[in-house]
């Protein structure tokens, strides 16, 4: 379990996957959040024994005419800080272009589970019926006709569009594989002549990953096997790179919105 003092999305990512039932639960109480943040909160549920339930901070939960009992202690999420600061003298063209905005990650313990709470009962919240075709146009990935001769292929990827062997067992796995594979920009490495590229492993272990990630939250079969594809491609027990796995959730996070959700426009 990831150090809620210190925690790494790489330590998110490997608890997720060794357990998914966490992640179903996580999805289904805490879909608003993050990827990141569900497994956050989940986790921290677990280790003080809260019922995983809606998550809101002090004010809000006045707002919906509960209060956050005495003695409870705040829950830890990470959340944007957007920062100012100059810019490099020489670059600024006028002085309103000395002040240059970046956005910082911090942890901050502002949020209680329902659990912590008493007062007015709440309606059961609603889980967002994740769709396939609609994720597919919400990331302007296109799904085209299998034609690949290797019968042993059951998916790939092609700069922005995917295809999916028609015998496929698991299609759906697959599917976000491929889906995967595009969003992390591994198509679009593929296509270069030069620069640096992700090694093959690396590759098809975030793209399974992200897969295992959306099973799991989405209930899907297939987990076993991808767990196993990923110790095929990466080593059974080595430690996924820090900056893979927030890519990783950062993706798979993407996809099920994309999915789960109209987008407002």
């Amino acid at each position: 379990m990831p150090s809620i003092t210190n925690p790494t999305f790489a330590g998110l990512l490997r608890s997720a996957v060794e357990e998914p039932g966490t992640l179903s639960s996580a999805y289904r109480q805490f879909h608003s959040f993050s990827l990141g943040n569900q497994l956050l909160a989940m986790f921290q549920c677990q280790q003080r024994d809260l019922a995983p339930g809606p998550l809101a901070t002090f004010p809000k939960w006045k707002e919906l005419g509960r209060h956050v009992r005495k003695g409870e202690k705040a829950l830890t999420l990470c959340m944007p800080l957007t920062l100012r600061r100059k810019r490099d003298a020489d670059a600024a063209d006028s002085a309103d272009d000395e002040l240059a905005t970046f956005v910082r990650f911090v942890y901050r313990a502002r949020w209680f589970v329902l659990a912590q709470t008493d007062g007015e009962a709440l309606p059961e919240p609603d889980v967002p019926t994740w769709d396939t075709k609609r994720a597919l146009a919400e990331l302007g990935v296109a799904e085209i006709p299998f034609d690949h001769t290797d019968g042993n292929c059951m998916g790939y990827a092609r700069e922005h569009c995917i295809a999916i062997n028609p015998l496929n067992p698991l299609p759906h796995k697959t599917r976000v594989h491929e889906l995967a594979h595009v969003l992390l920009g591994h198509t679009a490495e593929g296509q270069q002549s030069d620069g640096d590229l992700t090694p093959r492993n690396l590759r098809e272990c975030e793209a399974e990953a992200v897969a295992l990630l959306c099973c799991a939250a989405l209930q899907l079969p297939g987990l076993a096997e991808a767990r196993g594809y990923i110790q095929h491609w990466w080593g059974q027990g080595n430690a996924i790179p820090e900056r893979s796995a927030q890519a990783v959730l950062k993706v798979a996070d993407r996809i099920l919105k994309a999915g789960g959700e109209e987008v407002a426009r």
